[in-house]
């Protein structure tokens, strides 16, 4: 396999503007992705790294600046998981294949060691299983940019593991990742970007934890 570019970008952001509750809460925010790289938002609580990665999947508007990446090229992974209880695992993902017009889910079942849950209903799953879950779904979107809020949420060490083991599999083939994590993703020597210098008014860190989906 040919390896990944490095230096040609997966995902650009120029002066980037974001807002929440109608206040700008981060300005200025320019920085790009590389095909095969994956990169870390840092900042403390309610900076807005969750806004951010919102405003980036367009799920909110940019209040300034320009986002450039391959038409429908990103896969979301939010607090939220996005499954629906009622059904098993394997019905979740097959599902999500659909959508995306993906290939099968075995692979996806396996890299999150889901194979044995596989007709269990999504709802009878605790947090850490759920997790996982959520986190197979990114194999079966077959999107190139991963961006993932607190990925290793609720998961062990060996889920971490697993974890890592996916993304490092996704950045050598080429794809790239944008994560906000407080935590270690198992993966040494991820570049970070603090966004603590973007934080645009005192009237915007009053702000901080207004939006009930805003962790970090």
């Amino acid at each position: 396999m040919t390896a990944p570019d490095r230096t040609e970008p997966a995902l650009a952001v120029a002066g980037l503007a974001v807002a929440r509750g109608g206040i700008v809460i981060l300005r200025g925010v320019s920085f790009a992705v590389a095909r095969g790289e994956a990169v870390v938002l840092r900042g403390p609580n309610g900076i807005g790294k969750t806004s951010l990665l919102r405003t980036i999947a367009g799920l909110a508007p940019p209040a300034a600046g320009t986002i450039a990446a391959p038409a429908d090229g990103f896969a979301y992974a939010g607090h939220l998981d996005g499954m629906k209880g009622t059904l098993t695992v394997a019905e979740n993902l097959t599902l999500w294949a659909r959508v995306f017009r993906a290939g099968g889910i075995a692979p996806a079942l396996q890299a999150m060691n889901l194979d044995a849950l596989a007709r269990r209903p999504a709802a009878s799953l605790s947090a850490g299983q759920r997790r996982r879950l959520g986190l197979a779904r990114l194999l079966v979107t077959g999107r190139p940019v991963w961006l993932l809020d607190e990925p290793t949420v609720s998961l062990d060490e060996a889920s971490v593991a697993l974890f890592a083991a996916v993304l490092a599999r996704h950045l050598a083939q080429g794809g790239a990742a944008l994560a906000a994590s407080h935590a270690d993703l198992g993966l040494p020597g991820l570049r970070t970007i603090d966004l603590t210098p973007h934080r645009a008014t005192a009237a915007a860190a009053a702000a901080d934890g207004r939006d009930a989906g805003e962790f970090g």
